[in-house]
């Protein structure tokens, strides 16, 4: 198998490095870092139509570049991260990037940012994975590590009360991501979104209506893929 470095379409350390940086340097408090363009992304991939970047980039940068170069740059790591999504997919190689924040006990693991970005990237196609979710258990079921992980972390609000996972159950749903994403993959393409949710879709979008703004969330640390 050819090595995921070797990939024309992946990002290799220095590049996620510069990426990194870029959007720290230009994100105020409640936007997406990599960890959550990573998730955005990610949802997009893997959800029922194609977004295309007119769509999402205005979720990941929020500033006018300095000039042609540093945009034309940033602009090319973004698609380059983005087309690394379905390259490492489709060879079982996905690994989701994870945000690093502090504990009483030291630099953690958090998924926060990358279920983050990830809500807000099925946001971005909200009725037609609502509907569905609301009428087929399975699609649901196949999400419930992230959906899990998206709970324990306020990123998401359930009904009811849920204890917080310890630690083993939050490592095992991590280690799930990559398996629900191939699954949530599988099952758009073998049921596609009809014609009626797509209409749906479209009569329920209103020009110029952006919905409300997320909520800010405090996020800190570094990514680590």
């Amino acid at each position: 198998m050819t090595s995921k470095t070797e990939w024309p379409s992946s990002l290799d350390d220095n590049e996620l490095d510069e990426l990194d940086r870029y959007l720290r340097a230009h994100t105020g408090e409640g936007d997406l870092l990599l960890d959550g363009v990573h998730g955005l992304l990610s949802a997009l991939a893997v959800g029922p139509l194609l977004v295309l970047p007119d769509e999402w980039l205005h979720e990941v940068l929020h500033e006018p570049f300095d000039d042609e170069n540093e945009g034309n740059r940033v602009l090319a790591l973004l698609a380059k991260l983005n087309d690394s999504i379905v390259a490492e997919l489709d060879v079982d190689a996905y690994e989701p990037i994870l945000g690093e924040v502090e504990s009483d006990a030291g630099p953690v693991l958090s998924a926060a940012g990358w279920c983050e970005g990830f809500s807000r990237g099925i946001d971005l196609r909200a009725s037609l994975w609502e509907s569905r979710l609301a009428e087929d258990p399975q699609l649901m079921e196949l999400l419930g590590p992230v959906m899990a992980l998206a709970v324990d972390e306020g990123i998401l609000r359930a009904e009811a009360e849920f204890e917080k996972l310890s630690d083993d159950e939050y490592d095992d749903c991590l280690g799930q991501v990559p398996a629900v994403l191939h699954a949530v993959n599988q099952y758009w393409q073998a049921r596609p979104a009809t014609e009626a949710e797509v209409e749906a879709m479209v009569q329920q979008h209103q020009p110029g209506d952006t919905g409300e703004p997320a909520p800010p969330r405090q996020r800190s640390g570094h990514w680590v893929h």
